[in-house]
């Protein structure tokens, strides 16, 4: 089956519907360095996603060649709000210092070292949006997890990290797939594949088995098209496929205002 994100996104902003209405107002403070289409369309994506469910999104521009000092000072200005994300590229700017400025009471993102390292510990509720993104598909389909043997392909902060850190929590085997691996060997034992290399095409049908289910997020350019890290034709050996684009991103992006309900929440329990 290939999964339509874009329906599970709407189901899930649904869901968290009867929560956020617990709260007034909500807002989100968004950092950004640069002003090209690419994360002009993404900004746009969330900003959607925020108004369906009555949540503000304030923009925190830096100008031109801004250094990071001034994008840490944007972060600072924006903590007045219930969450904060660092809206990447950031040209220029020491990202790090950057995504560790924000308070891990803020960071929906869950990308600051504080924050990580809590939720490593299992003592931060909201989880990385791309991996909680992932467990709600599998959830939807009632797709078990204890025992399951999972592979990680691709290590990244984004994707590879958090995953492999959820899915062990969820009670999963976990192997990861990196640079100068066998792939193919740790993918054909996989009930569940797990993508986000950044590669087209990594993943092709002779490296699964029948039944398996594949969440692919990650994303390159390919002829002028933006495509996932697994051949399409794998979907036709899959029980569950997220395509690229319309599987994982769209959950993924309400999954950034599920954690900011989430620490609204734990704010308003203090």
């Amino acid at each position: 089956m290939i999964i339509d994100g874009r329906t599970l996104a709407k189901e899930r902003r649904e869901e968290l519907r009867k929560t956020r209405n617990q709260f007034g107002a909500l807002s989100l403070g968004v950092v950004m360095a640069t002003e090209d289409k690419v994360t002009q369309s993404y900004v746009s994506i969330k900003k959607r996603a925020a108004e369906a469910l009555g949540i503000s999104v304030v923009e925190y521009r830096l100008s031109k060649g801004a250094s990071t000092e001034e994008a840490v000072a944007s972060v600072r200005d924006a903590s007045v709000h219930d969450g904060i994300i660092t809206q990447l590229p950031m040209p220029g700017i020491d990202v790090d210092a950057v995504r560790n400025a924000i308070p891990a009471g803020l960071d929906v993102d869950v990308l600051g070292d504080a924050a990580l390292h809590r939720f490593k510990r299992g003592e931060f509720p909201p989880t990385p949006p791309v991996p909680a993104a992932m467990q709600y598909v599998l959830s939807r389909n009632s797709v078990p997890l204890s025992g399951a043997k999972v592979t990680v392909v691709g290590y990244g902060r984004l994707v590879g990290k958090p995953a492999k850190t959820l899915f062990t929590h969820l009670g999963a085997v976990v192997t990861v797939a990196d640079k100068g691996d066998d792939i193919a060997a740790l993918t054909r034992e996989a009930d569940i594949v797990i993508l986000g290399t950044g590669v087209a095409g990594i993943l092709t049908p002779d490296m699964v088995k029948e039944g398996v289910s594949v969440l692919d997020a990650g994303a390159s350019e390919l002829g002028g098209k933006v495509v996932g890290d697994a051949d399409p034709r794998v979907a036709e050996k899959a029980a569950f496929f997220t395509p690229v684009p319309g599987g994982v991103g769209p959950i993924a992006v309400v999954e950034i205002f599920a954690n900011l309900i989430h620490l609204a929440k734990q704010k308003k329990a203090i």
